[in-house]
C-alpha cells in the first residue's frame, strides 16, 4: 500500500485526480491536505471515497510546517495542487497569491527535503500561464516564462523554486504545466462553467475583448491520466524534468461560447462583451511531444465531447455549484480607476 498526499484535493483538478486514482488502483491509501477556500468543496470527493478506509482528510493551509512536515513523513508520493488559481482574482487581491503559491510550495518542498529518503516522488503541478503570451508556436518547455499577472508571476515563482530545490537538493521532483482546464467541479469564476451555469440561469454570457484570446483546452481527465503516467514511469526518465499537458490544439473564448450557447439552442443576443482584462494573455497552443516520447501521454477527450460532459454535470450538480454563484465575479480597478467585474 502506497501513501499518496494530494494538496488542494478538495479543488477542481485535484479532485478529478483522486477520483481517477481512487478508480483505477486499490493499493494507494490518500491523504488530502486542502484549506476548503472559496473554491475547495470537500463535495468534490464523492460521499464512497470519503468514507472509504483509503481515504484521510486534513483541513489545512499548506503554510502550516508542523501539519505539512507531519503529513509528508508519513506519504511516499505527494502531488502539489494546492494554490490560488483565477487570474482576475489575482488582480483584485494579489498577495494572497504568493503567500499560497510561492511559500506554500516552500512549505511543501522543503518538508520533502527533509524527507526525502523515503520519498518516492513529488509531483509539482505548475501551469501554461508562467509562459505569457506564446512567442512561438506551439508552445514547449523551453518556451521563455513571461508571466503577465499576479497570478501567473506567483504560479513561476513556484515553478522555478522547486525547479531549485531539484537542483540543490536532487529531489525526486518533477514540474508538469498544464494547459487550460476545463471539466466537471470547475469554479464557477473559470470561464467555461461561467459560460455553462450562465446558460442554465438565463443569463448573459460575458466575453472579455472580443473573445480573440485562444487557448488550449485540455480536460480534466486528460490532466489526471497524464499525472497518472508520471508517477508510474521510471524515475530515472522523469526525475527532474518538466512537461506540458495539452491537445496540441487552440480555440478563442468566442469560439468557446458559441459551441455552448449551440448546445443549449441559444443565440449570440447572449452575448454581453466587456473591456479586456489587462495582463489578458493573447494566445496559448502547447506541444506535448515530450511527454509523449518520454511517458506515453495522448490526450484522449476531444473538446466537444469533453464539453457535453461538462454541461451534464452542471445541470445534475446545481446543489453543488450554486452556493459559489456570489463569487463568480470580482472587482478589477483598471488604470484609469474605473472598477470593472471580471
Amino acid at each position: 500500500m502506497k501513501t499518496l498526499l494530494v494538496t488542494g484535493g478538495a479543488g477542481f483538478i485535484g479532485s478529478n485526480f483522486i477520483e481517477h486514482i481512487y478508480n483505477k488502483y486499490s493499493n494507494y491509501k490518500i491523504i488530502v491536505l486542502d484549506y476548503l477556500t472559496y473554491a475547495g468543496d470537500i463535495e468534490n470527493i464523492s460521499r464512497e471515497i470519503r468514507e472509504s478506509e483509503r481515504f484521510e482528510f486534513w483541513y489545512g493551509d499548506v503554510n502550516n510546517l508542523d501539519l505539512v512536515s507531519d503529513l509528508v513523513k508519513k506519504s511516499d508520493i505527494i502531488v502539489h495542487f494546492a494554490a490560488e488559481t483565477h487570474v482576475a482574482r489575482s488582480l483584485y487581491s494579489h498577495r494572497e497569491f504568493f503567500i499560497t503559491d510561492v511559500l506554500g510550495t516552500q512549505s511543501v518542498v522543503n518538508a520533502v527535503v527533509k524527507y526525502a529518503e523515503k520519498i518516492e516522488r513529488f509531483i509539482h503541478i505548475s501551469t501554461s500561464e508562467v509562459y505569457g503570451t506564446a512567442i512561438y508556436e506551439p508552445m514547449d518547455e523551453d518556451h521563455p516564462l513571461n508571466p503577465t499577472s499576479p497570478y501567473a508571476a506567483a504560479k513561476a515563482g513556484a515553478d522555478r523554486l522547486v525547479s531549485s530545490y531539484i537542483i540543490a537538493y536532487d529531489i525526486p521532483a518533477v514540474i508538469l504545466r498544464p494547459f487550460n482546464n476545463y471539466g466537471p467541479k470547475q469554479h464557477l469564476e473559470k470561464v467555461v462553467p461561467r459560460f455553462i451555469t450562465s446558460c442554465i440561469l438565463g443569463e448573459k454570457l460575458t466575453i472579455h475583448g472580443d473573445g480573440s484570446a485562444e487557448r488550449d483546452w485540455v480536460h480534466a481527465s486528460d490532466t489526471s491520466n497524464a499525472i497518472d503516467l508520471v508517477l508510474h514511469a521510471p524515475i530515472e526518465k522523469v526525475k527532474g524534468e518538466v512537461f506540458n499537458i495539452g491537445t496540441g490544439e487552440s480555440l478563442s473564448i468566442l469560439q468557446i461560447a458559441r459551441k455552448v450557447i449551440k448546445i443549449f439552442n441559444l443565440d449570440e443576443t447572449r452575448f454581453d462583451y466587456i473591456p479586456d482584462r489587462f495582463g489578458q494573455v493573447q494566445k496559448h497552443i502547447a506541444t506535448y511531444k515530450k511527454a509523449n516520447d518520454i511517458f506515453g501521454f495522448t490526450p484522449l477527450t476531444k473538446f466537444e465531447d469533453g464539453l457535453k460532459n461538462t454541461i451534464q454535470w452542471y445541470i445534475e450538480n446545481k446543489h453543488i455549484w450554486e452556493k459559489h454563484l456570489p463569487l463568480r465575479k470580482v472587482p478589477v480597478k483598471s488604470k484609469d480607476g474605473t472598477v470593472i467585474w471580471y
